[in-house]
């Protein structure tokens, strides 16, 4: 029986290293039945299936049992379609879980029992624990479970489980996150993960598959205006629509709903101009597109690029420069102001100075402080002068328009995920 026509839940697996994420996506793949028998036969170690492995493509990662690059599988169940994923927990990768965290609309945080010492009541969680959970909720990933793992390897699980469950609704409580659940699972032996284990632990909830398959996708931002990104321009080769632009711009409606008629402005340029045609990923044309990919074609000739915006016509956009951002900064090299960087917004790339650090927080107190520089994976609010503005609006308010990329100029590694909390008042 396949899926009904739901939209797939794209969702990934985070937290410290080792703590069996990989294993857990393993187990999804084996239990639903989503491996080839040759696949499952390929990730053999002296007898027994590595589930790991199953995920684990980089030969690196085989060979140091490690997740160091983001991937992602899919599988299905008779009630709907996953993406899921794997995203790394040394944090020298933290980077990559940012980028596998900006688009999706769940997030299973694993933590390993046997690292943590569960037979007190006032344990402490691991750093990278609170750094990704942290990071879920400035990167707004609308629902968060918390899996406590490799319970069948400790001494008194229900014990272990109900303290560390205890340690996580006072740090989800602290931090202002809202957890879906707190479930038991045991990825290497299976339970509670597809199937429910009944009563163990002392748990009585759905299993981990149950809780994703019940929740919802990210709903598209069209209560906005609407705003489509340029990203490739294509030149059209019907020459019978002589009252129409010749090219066709593909890219993305990140926010609001575009509608054949409708009036545009070309930023930065300013020129106008209206929608003559939709086309959506198949070429089809629809009356309207919002929330997908797609093609536009104008009304008449006017010069778009790669990086420009086609912005309704009649809001009132204000393009900003100048920043204040909430800052994951994923470089070696520290932040310090007075650097420059490249920012990416959509596919537009501007310069952009830091102009100051004002504060940053610490993941295992939650108490902002001043700093003169950013270390890597610390975060911080950040001050930004951007050489061009762009059309921003409060991460709060859109995930598509609130987030910016920096890149190093030098380097060209990403270097940081910005949040846009607010523009900031103009220099005086």
């Amino acid at each position: 029986m396949s899926p009904p026509n739901r939209p797939a839940l794209r969702f990934i697996t985070c937290g410290s290293v080792d703590d069996g994420k990989s294993t857990l996506i393993g187990r999804l793949l084996v239990d639903t039945q989503a491996v080839l028998q040759d696949h499952l036969a390929g990730v053999q170690r002296q007898g027994k299936t590595d589930l790991a492995l199953l995920t684990d493509g980089l030969s690196a990662e085989r060979e140091q049992g490690i997740t160091i690059d983001v991937a992602y599988r899919y599988f299905s169940t008779e009630s709907r379609k996953f993406i899921i994923g794997d995203a790394p927990g040394h944090e020298q990768y933290t980077r990559n879980m940012v980028t596998a965290a900006s688009s999706a609309d769940a997030a299973v945080v694993l933590v390993d029992a046997t690292k943590l010492d569960w037979r007190s009541p006032d344990l402490t969680l691991l750093p990278q624990t609170r750094r990704h959970s942290l990071l879920l909720q400035l990167l707004r990933v609308p629902h968060l479970i918390f899996a406590v793992n490799k319970l069948d390897a400790v001494a008194d699980p229900s014990l272990a489980f109900a303290h560390i469950r205890q340690a996580l609704e006072a740090f989800a409580e602290q931090a202002g996150l809202r957890a879906q659940a707190i479930v038991p699972v045991s990825a290497l032996t299976g339970w509670n993960v597809v199937s429910p284990e009944p009563d163990w632990c002392g748990y009585t909830g759905p299993s981990l598959l149950a809780l994703l398959e019940a929740l919802p996708v990210t709903p598209p931002e069209l209560d906005l205006p609407p705003s489509f990104s340029v990203q490739w321009v294509e030149k059209c080769h019907d020459q019978a629509q002589t009252q129409e632009g010749r090219r066709i711009f593909w890219g993305r409606v990140n926010t609001g709903t575009l509608r054949v008629g409708q009036s545009v402005q070309v930023f930065p340029s300013g020129q106008r101009a209206q929608v003559a045609r939709l086309l959506s990923a198949t070429r089809a044309t629809p009356a309207e597109l919002g929330g997908h990919s797609g093609g536009v074609v104008l009304d008449r000739e006017v010069d778009v690029s790669r990086g420009d915006w086609l912005i309704d016509g009649e809001a009132d956009w204000q393009p900003q420069q100048r920043l204040t951002v909430t800052l994951a900064w994923l470089d070696d090299t520290p932040l310090e102001p007075g650097r420059v960087y490249w920012a990416l917004h959509g596919h537009r790339w501007v310069k952009a100075k830091v102009l100051a650090i004002t504060s940053q927080l610490d993941v295992h107190t939650l108490v902002r402080s001043r700093a003169e520089r950013l270390e890597a994976n610390a975060i911080g609010q950040v001050e930004l002068q951007l050489q061009q503005g762009l059309l921003t609006l409060p991460f709060e308010r859109s995930r598509q328009l609130g987030a910016l990329v920096l890149v190093d100029a030098a380097t060209h590694r990403t270097a940081g995920a910005a949040l846009v909390t607010h523009p900031s008042p103009k220099a005086d």
